[in-house]
């Protein structure tokens, strides 16, 4: 299927041409001919999947239809509103749109808060086709009457997972109220959880569902690694992976904007050029950090789950969970920024023996386990044998039978790295062993493998000993 196949204009076709695209993605060939259609959606799709031209691309095609007469007399109104959960993906969205319609005569903004809101009122005095706005900002025209939604014909959530969790319900119940009953609603999500579904029973009118991967699912060509490691280490562990490995535009997440700010510092006076951004930072700054990282100015982010949203970057390798997340969903929306187009990514974790549980509740949730490498001088004492532990002792968190655990794992194997660069694999209980690869190695084998028949039984986690040699 090509995009021709999907009754978009010529122009929308020349634009998408340009940008080096010729097959759409598996959520554009479903979603935009539902859009197209006028049904109202229900969109999940993995990060990186191509979903925001999978709702951009049909929204412009409509607009600029010519057979649809606009207002006799008087400015157009706003005809499309997105609504998105941060500034960084507002402006990320804004120039997606930029860039599809260069060759159509439609408007776009992007509303946003940490800049001033002068400009925007002055913005709104003239045509604005579409808009794209959080909903804070959104709400704070609202109040002060500088805005008009009268004219809405189509409704976009995107990220609805994001808004959920970061406390945006009401607000957005509120800016829909605003809105004209007749509509076009569509809700596109990274995850699909249940908690998504029961906002689309609110406010969809028989949506149409569209599942491009399953939940939670994470991009095929990303490799998951795992380097156990003491607490205190971290920060000196991260530096020498990316000095060592030659890492280079690393994204690093941080649980806390605090953290954030003393990592990079370290990195920084540790011979790693970093910044961190943050919803402390304000916007004329994140966005110049935001490119420096693109321009590989600097070669570490440090950023936290909020400020990471709309971060688009198509080479981007390397992704760090400094801190596991508290939430396994947000593990997929970390790493959804590299492996994006058909590229190769990494996603590393760094694991104290305290965020074990983390880890296992990451690995039930995108059914794999996650391989490990060991750097000498870094890993914790019995780790292997507390991470079983842990295991053992909450039921909830034992490996259900569709992971690749049991006798996979029995005949994997655990990297071990020196200090000085060498790999080697440490043998397992049924004396298997591999030569040395720089290669990543999967510890539980391809996400496609076949379970076994014993995928209740725990992980066989190897210690390397003087026993065995």
């Amino acid at each position: 299927m090509t995009f021709t196949d999907l009754c978009l204009s010529d122009e929308i076709i020349r634009a998408v041409t340009e940008k080096g695209y010729t097959e759409p993605t598996k959520i554009q060939a479903e979603a935009i001919p539902i859009i197209l259609d006028g049904h109202d959606l229900l969109a999940g799709s993995q990060t990186g999947s191509g979903k925001t031209a999978g709702f951009v691309l049909p929204i412009l095609h409509k607009l600029s239809d010519k057979s649809i007469k606009g207002p006799s007399s008087g400015r157009p109104k706003i005809r499309a509103l997105v609504l998105v959960p941060t500034r960084e993906l507002a402006i990320q969205v804004t120039e997606n749109i930029a860039a599809y319609s260069t060759h159509l005569k439609l408007t776009n903004m992007s509303m946003i808060g940490g800049v001033g809101i002068k400009s925007q009122i002055k913005r709104l005095q003239s045509r604005v086709d579409i808009l794209v706005a959080t909903p804070g900002r959104l709400l704070d025209h609202v109040s002060q009457k500088t805005i008009d939604l009268s004219g809405v014909q189509t409704l976009v959530l995107d990220e609805a997972d994001r808004m959920l969790d970061m406390g945006f319900l009401h607000n957005i119940k509120k800016i829909m109220d605003l809105l004209p009953v007749k509509r076009q609603n569509l809700m596109f999500s990274a995850t699909f959880s249940p908690e998504i579904k029961r906002l689309a029973e609110g406010f969809l009118n028989n949506p149409k569902l569209v599942e491009a991967t399953a939940n939670n699912a994470t991009a095929p060509l990303i490799t998951h690694r795992v380097y156990p490691v003491e607490a205190t280490k971290k920060r000196d562990l991260l530096r020498f992976l990316i000095v060592n490995k030659n890492w280079h535009q690393v994204l690093i997440f941080s649980r806390t904007k605090h953290g954030a700010d003393k990592l990079a510092y370290f990195l920084s006076k540790n011979g790693v050029p970093a910044e961190a951004i943050h919803s402390n930072k304000m916007q004329n700054a994140r966005n110049r950090i935001l490119e420096e990282f693109k321009t590989q100015k600097l070669q570490a982010l440090v950023a936290t789950d909020i400020a990471s949203r709309g971060i688009d970057i198509s080479d981007l390798s390397y992704v760090v969970n400094y801190d596991l997340p508290n939430v396994p969903e947000d593990y997929v929306h970390r790493i959804g920024r590299t492996g994006r187009a058909g590229k190769e990514g990494f996603a590393v974790s760094l694991v104290a023996k305290e965020e074990i549980r983390l880890l296992l509740d990451i690995e039930h949730k995108i059914g794999q386990q996650i391989s490990e490498e060991i750097i000498d001088g870094f890993a914790p004492e019995n780790y292997a044998d507390f991470r079983v532990i842990s295991r053992s002792k909450d039921s909830k968190l034992a490996p259900k039978k569709k992971h690749n655990f049991g006798k996979v794992a029995a005949q994997s194997e655990v990297k071990r790295t020196s200090n000085n660069g060498q790999s080697t694999f440490a043998k397992n209980k049924s004396g298997t062993s591999s030569a040395s690869s720089k290669k990543p190695h999967s510890v539980s084998g391809s996400p496609s493998s076949k379970p076994s028949s014993s995928t209740n039984k725990p992980r066989n986690y190897i210690k390397k000993s003087n026993k065995n040699g």
